[in-house]
């Protein structure tokens, strides 16, 4: 994830800056906040069946130009490119996603986040893990709960890795292991292959959706839209028609949803499924 960006300025003034921040942990804090606010994560491309490539020019295009947003592979990809420019040293760790399982799950190991080193201190940084991503970075060998904008998380020692949990009402639950073992550029394409293409993702021909807002977490799971606010009770709706999909996933999730010749055939089966 070596490759220099194009786009600096535009980026910087989609997460709120006119100038350049310096590489601070006040900094890291306010950039992972603005990011899980102002790109969201999405599947519309694996819904519709189409190739998801993430190398850099790519990702710029789709995410600053496009109004989209993407999955961990194209959200922490660029996010990486950014915080190397602005100086920080960064780079990519891998884990195995156990949400909503068992802990001991064997699953592939599919999701990228970033460890972010910063005055002999190590951070987990992560925009890219849907509707529970983590809104602050956390420090890796601080032991119970740490505060972040949105709910607790915390980081439990797992072997040579590490587990990280959240606490959603009053429980902590499991979402992914990590280590520290350095991925290759092939394990990026590898994992992305996987996630984009293999029938046993959770990702292939399903539309998901997730945006934060303050105090607010917003998902979209095929039909199903749920709204969290910290502290209420969610607000579920299930939603009937196509349109009304694409209407919240313009209007909620902030995506410019593609003119696509089978959007609504990829939606009608999200419905249909659902």
């Amino acid at each position: 994830m070596d490759a220099v960006l194009n786009d600096f300025d535009l980026y910087l003034s989609r997460l709120g800056y006119d100038e350049t921040p310096p590489p601070t942990l006040e900094t890291l804090r306010a950039l992972q906040l603005r990011h899980t606010m102002a790109f969201p994560f999405e599947t519309l491309s694996t819904a519709l069946r189409e190739h998801v490539p993430i190398d850099l020019p790519s990702l710029e295009h789709k995410l600053l130009h496009e109004g989209r947003g993407g999955y961990c592979y194209e959200l922490n990809r660029l996010f990486h490119a950014l915080l190397r420019r602005l100086g920080y040293r960064v780079r990519g760790v891998t884990g195995w996603v156990v949400m909503g399982g068992p802990e001991d799950a064997e699953v592939a190991r599919t999701h990228l986040a970033l460890l972010v080193e910063l005055d002999g201190v190590r951070w987990l940084v992560d925009v890219g893990f849907g509707g529970m991503v983590p809104s602050g970075p956390l420090h890796l060998e601080e032991r119970g709960a740490q505060a972040t904008p949105h709910e607790p998380f915390r980081l439990d020692r797992r072997g040579d890795g590490w587990m990280l949990r959240a606490q959603v009402a009053g429980e902590w639950r499991a979402l992914y292991r990590f280590d520290l073992s350095p991925p290759s550029t092939i394990d990026h394409e590898v994992g992305n292959w996987y996630v984009s293409t293999h029938p046993a993702s959770p990702f292939r021909d399903r539309l998901i959706a997730a945006r934060l807002g303050p105090g607010l977490r917003r998902t979209l799971d095929g039909a199903r839209y749920t709204e969290h606010r910290l502290g209420e009770a969610g607000r579920r709706v299930t939603f009937d028609s196509v349109d009304a999909v694409i209407e919240a996933l313009t209007r909620d999730f902030g995506i410019r949803v593609p003119a696509h010749p089978h959007l609504h055939e990829a939606i009608a089966r999200q419905l249909a499924r659902d």
